[in-house]
């Protein structure tokens, strides 16, 4: 019998504690078993990988999700037909504030806020795409305590692997990004953990595995293929072991290239945040949770069209549902699971209460949008 025909699939991804999926889905030869080869593209910033996602030098990411969807409706960079083939984790981020502002007794969000209003010099906060899940999650917070984020602060876009030296330098006062960029800003002493992105979303979405619909829609099988691949690596990614085995290869030069225990504590769910507190996180980074996690919900997607709404990068409402069911591959992604015995719900749509006690369910998008005090 002839060997079957590998199909090389260029997969991009950002030196983050959450490439792992990607990362370990190649090395551990998931991506072989089901007929593929992931070859690894490092990118230097989202900018990147929306680049290479829109000209085709990349097949497929690691992706925000709010990226994703910012292309699908032109925002963010040219409009082109997108893909979110799974979700690749949820949790795991978070918001820092710099050592600076601790000196001065800031602690929280609401002194923060007192801060801002108060001293006529203007703060500056960094995010790490302007329609991406860190944009998002800091507007959220700052907008819960009263702040803003475009007329009462100064709002930048840095790479992920340059927020602690801008930190550092004075540069911004805060920041929100993935991990191991806010326990490595504690590690040397530049800032400290203000608020961790479940803390702002319990169980939010965070990174996809997303793609052009040409590359979804022309070559489906190669995509299922990758979806494959990549729950097989999450689900290892769930268990202890496969923890600790993902932190010391992302530790290496070639991924993300800091020391290892920096990367995985956050990653196993063991907390400081750099003013003396200490705690073992239940909610930690999670990457398949019997694929609750994986799951390319609906209402998540959703979510980030009312808040691109909220913040007036949508003129108008969009048809919400009639947008998420064309860049969600629920289909796709059930029949990835199905064949690997991974548990689906029932329906399309999941619930949430976010941190201001507001519910989600993407049953009334619009009110939804509509319904913030602080708002474009």
């Amino acid at each position: 019998m002839p060997e079957r025909m590998i199909r090389r699939v260029r997969v991009g991804y950002i030196p983050l504690t959450d490439c792992a999926p990607v990362v370990m889905a190649a090395i551990r030869g998931y991506d072989r078993r089901h007929g593929i080869e992931i070859e690894l593209a490092r990118a230097p910033s989202w900018a990147a990988i929306r680049d290479g996602l829109l000209t085709g030098e990349l097949d497929a990411a690691h992706a925000l999700y709010g990226l994703i969807y910012g292309l699908q409706m032109g925002i963010g960079g040219p409009r082109q037909d997108m893909a979110v083939l799974m979700t690749l984790n949820r949790n795991g981020q978070a918001i820092t504030l710099s050592r600076r502002l601790l000196e001065r007794g800031i602690t929280e969000g609401r002194a923060l806020a007192e801060l801002i209003r108060s001293d006529p010099r203007r703060y500056t906060f960094a995010q790490t795409f302007p329609t991406g899940t860190h944009a998002l999650w800091l507007y959220y917070w700052l907008a819960s305590h009263g702040v803003h984020p475009f007329r009462d602060i100064n709002n930048i876009t840095v790479p992920p692997p340059q927020m602690v030296a801008n930190l550092a330098a004075g540069n911004v006062d805060g920041y929100c990004v993935g991990e191991p960029w806010n326990a490595l800003a504690i590690a040397r002493g530049a800032g400290f953990t203000v608020a961790t992105s479940q803390a702002v979303w319990p169980d939010h979405p965070e990174k996809v595995l997303a793609c052009a619909d040409r590359f979804a829609s022309g070559q489906p099988d190669v995509a299922r293929s990758l979806v494959m691949a990549l729950l097989e690596a999450c689900r290892d990614l769930d268990t202890p072991a496969g923890r600790t085995d993902a932190a010391r290869i992302l530790a290496g030069p070639g991924y993300v290239n800091v020391p290892m225990e920096i990367i995985a504590g956050r990653l196993q769910g063991d907390y400081e945040d750099g003013r003396d507190g200490r705690w073992h996180d239940p909610d930690p980074m999670r990457f398949h949770a019997d694929g609750q996690v994986n799951f390319p919900w609906l209402s998540d997607g959703m979510w980030f069209l009312t808040q691109f709404r909220r913040w007036g990068l949508l003129p108008e409402h969009p048809d919400y549902q009639a947008v998420a069911r064309r860049v969600n591959r629920t289909g796709l992604y059930r029949e990835a699971a199905t064949a690997l015995g991974i548990a689906l719900p029932e329906g399309d749509m999941r619930h949430s209460v976010l941190m201001d006690g507001r519910a989600w369910d993407g049953s009334e998008p619009a009110a939804y949008a509509d319904g913030f005090a602080i708002a474009a």
